[in-house]
């Protein structure tokens, strides 16, 4: 039984089939290696950089916790009650979110981890600099490593990180699954 579509397909001298069909199957496979190859960069990737600025916060964890101090101040919050707890959380979930990533059982709910984290740190951004009309203030997304300033850039560069995370979300159940039909 044949179960691929043809369309123009003509029989040659040697036998084998050309047409349309047998030059669109030749390059399916390209394809196909080609996005398993993509999302897993996409998902290596951000694990990486999960890892990398947790580790980053944790070498400056005081300076860390200052900025935080600022940020919780700045929207109302009980800066010193606060501070700590808003500390480990961040930079635990990071942590939790790149081990997901890292794990194949749970990479799905790390992206969506990564997503939520990304969308999350994007709003709160764009409302201190625009609803509560904060000073510029650098956020320690990088600990001391990378300078960044808490704004539109930062908004730009997490937003621009959603395109791995939705490749990784959405591309990696289609390769494990292709991958597992083919054992």
């Amino acid at each position: 039984m044949k179960t691929e579509l043809t369309f123009t397909d003509r029989k040659t001298t040697e036998g084998s089939t050309t047409g349309v069909a047998s030059h669109i199957s030749s390059f399916a496979p390209r394809r196909l290696s080609f996005l398993k190859w993509l999302v897993h960069i996409s998902r290596f990737g951000l694990a990486a950089l999960f890892l990398f600025t947790a580790g980053a916060k944790l070498a400056v964890v005081k300076v860390f916790a200052a900025n935080v101090s600022e940020l919780l101040s700045a929207s109302g919050f009980n800066y010193q009650r606060w501070m700590w707890p808003t500390t480990i959380a961040v930079i635990t979930a990071e942590i939790i979110t790149a081990v997901m990533l890292l794990f194949p059982r749970t990479v799905r709910i790390g992206a969506l981890a990564a997503g939520a984290l990304l969308i999350g740190f994007t709003g709160y951004a764009l409302y201190y600099v625009y609803a509560l009309n904060g000073e510029p203030l650098e956020c320690g997304c990088f600990g001391g490593i990378i300078a960044s300033q808490l704004g539109v850039k930062t908004a730009l560069r997490n937003l621009a990180l959603l395109v791995p995370v939705a490749m990784v979300l959405f591309g990696y159940r289609k390769t494990r699954l292709k991958t597992a039909n083919t054992v």
